[in-house]
Parts: C-alpha cells; structure tokens; sequence
C-alpha cells in the first residue's frame, strides 16, 4: 500500500502522519542502504578505509612500527601456510582439463593486463608520479582475486567450479610469476634489493606455503572444517599490513606528497585499465569460442586483482615507506571491480536468462 492509499484510509489526520511517517523513514533508511551497498558491495572495504583514516592520523612510529612490521611478516608467513593447506593438488589438476578457459584466465592475468599497464604508463608517463606508476605496473602483474570473482561469476550464471580452480591457479603461480613479471616490465630488480628481496620470498611466501602443502597429509580436513576462520585470518593481514605500509608511508609524507589533482587522475588511469580488461577478457571469450558460463568465468576472473595477494607481497617487495604508494592503485581498483562487477553481474545474469 502506498502512502496515498493510507491517506484515504485513515484520513488527513495526526493518525495518518503517525503511520505513514515510520514507513517512509523505512524507505529512506533501505534507500540508503541500498546505495551504500552498491558503493560498498564488501563492507570489508570500508574497514579497509578506516585502517587507512587511523593509520593517517596515528601512524606508528619508532619501535612501534618496527614491532608492528614483524607481526605483519609473521601473519604473511601464516597466511601463505593457510593459502598452502587450502589448496587441493588434485583440484587443480582436475581443472587444468579444462585447458583452454584456464590459459585464457592466466594469459589475462599475467600477459593482457601486465602490457596494459606498461602501455598506460609509457603513453602518459607525465599524468602520475614515478611512485604511483610502479604501484599500477604492480597492480597488474597480481593474480586474480579469490572470493569475489568466484561469487560475481556464480551471480552472474558462470563455471563457478572453472572460477574455484582459475583463481586457485592463478594465486599459485603468482607467488613467482609476480616479483619476476614486475621486474621485467618495470626493470626495477636493484630497486626492489635484488638477491634480499627474493630472499624475502623465498621465506615469507614460497617456504610456507610449501609446508602447507606438505602438512595437507595430515591437515586437509582440519583445513576444510575451518575454511571460515581461515578466511578471517586473511582479512586481518590484509589489515596487518595495510596499517603497517600506510603508516612507513605517512611518516615519510605521503599526503603531503600526494595532491587530491593526482589521486583524482590515478582514479582515471585505474578506471581506464578496468575498463579495458573487462573489455578484452569479453572479446578474448567470444574470440576462443567458449559458451557463457566459461565466458563469464574468464571476464571476471581474467579482470580481477587480489588485494589479499597484493598487499603483503607489496609489504615484501618494497621498502616500507613506498609500500603505501605501492598499494594506493591496488586498493582503488579492488573497490572499483567490486563496485562495477555487481552492477555488471546482474545485467549478465538477465541477458542469459533472457537469451535461454
């Protein structure tokens, strides 16, 4: 019933106004609702958000920040034992047969989007600052994301079992593909520190995860019972790190060193390379010939990046103080997929149920 309707029912009266007037706050308060959910599809993001505001205002300094870095490298060391104990072999083998839909996803991730990049930053080198520019080259050398392009492709009718195993994949090689991919097309090995840095790898990113996956002979049930819990523990290194990288960056001035005219035109650089991949992760479907439940597995796997992935391989890679311009593109693209991938995945779904 609507509120004319209640207005001949009850009468011009203070009794009308005092029904009518609680629906309608209703309505505004699910409007409003509704919007934020559609800025914030993840309500992750806006803790991730807050995490920056107080890193901002309350940095950590001193001995503070150097306690706080080894607790951030002891949850990525755990986090990439968990990423390790989670993944099936022979899941990923299964998948693998699916061969075509798979290469596809890795060409997208580790190929298409990594020459965008170079692309953009080699047309308008003048448009962001040298910093930024590596944030964005590093932006597109990371691997898919897990849970959201998982979920955006089920919503919108995909191959949510190819979805499971091309993101899995794609997390796997990028725990190499990534630091080698980066440094070629950005040719910053000295900066990253050379032998140190893999040195970095090699302890915080490949040797957990390998004892992951030794200790699935004896954990690969504990490990599924917990897959909830597993998952949280991602979320808090993720805010681990962000907190620990924004705060190196802001003792050494990141806002003062970062104007809102160039955050404004990296929000365009990143929208554009978004923009594209979801463009060409379509065509490249169509082009191979795939029916829409893989297509829709590769357009939005193949565009998404993995901020669980990326910011504590950023708070590896880099030193501290640079991580945090590091992250700032990965962080706007990862809220700007979100955003776009639930618009998108609705309309998808109605076209192929539109179309059967």
């Amino acid at each position: 019933m609507n509120d004319a309707a209640l207005r001949r029912l009850l009468g011009n009266t203070a009794t009308c106004g005092a029904v009518i007037g609680p629906i309608a706050t209703g309505r505004l308060t699910r409007h409003k609702a509704a919007m934020l959910r559609r800025l914030f599809p993840d309500p992750f993001v806006l803790i991730l958000l807050s995490i920056v505001l107080v890193a901002s205002l309350f940095p950590a300094q001193g001995q503070y920040l150097e306690i706080a870095g080894h607790v951030s490298n002891a949850a990525i060391f755990v986090l990439f034992f968990f990423h390790g104990l989670r993944l099936p072999r022979q899941s990923v083998i299964d998948g693998m047969k699916h061969w075509k839909l798979q290469i596809a996803v890795l060409v997208m991730s580790f190929a298409v989007l990594p020459l965008l990049g170079l692309f953009a930053a080699r047309t308008v080198p003048d448009m962001l600052t040298a910093d930024i520019w590596t944030g964005v080259l590093f932006l597109c050398v990371l691997p898919s994301t897990v849970q959201s392009a998982i979920a955006y492709a089920s919503m919108a009718r995909g191959n949510v079992a190819a979805s499971v195993i091309a993101s899995a994949v794609s997390n796997l090689l990028a725990v190499v593909m990534t630091p080698l991919l980066f440094a070629f097309i950005a040719h910053v090995g000295g900066e990253m520190g050379g032998t140190a840095a893999m040195g970095r790898i090699m302890t915080l990113l490949l040797l957990p995860f390998a004892l992951g996956q030794i200790c699935r002979f004896w954990l690969a049930n504990w490990a599924s019972r917990n897959r909830a819990w597993i998952g949280r523990l991602d979320r808090l290194t993720i805010l681990i790190t962000v907190y620990v990288t924004f705060s190196a960056a802001v003792n050494e001035g990141l806002w003062h060193r970062l104007d809102g005219a160039e955050f404004v035109r990296l929000g365009i650089v990143v929208a554009c390379i978004l923009a594209a991949a979801f463009t060409l992760a379509a065509l490249m479907g169509r082009l191979l010939g795939l029916n829409h439940a893989d297509r829709m597995t590769l357009f939005f796997a193949g565009a998404h990046k993995s901020l669980a992935t990326g910011a504590p391989m950023a708070r590896i890679l880099f030193p501290a103080a640079q991580a945090g311009f590091i992250i700032l593109p990965l962080m706007l693209y990862h809220q700007l997929q979100l955003m776009v991938s639930a618009w998108l995945a609705g309309r998808l779904a109605r076209q192929a149920t539109s179309e059967a």
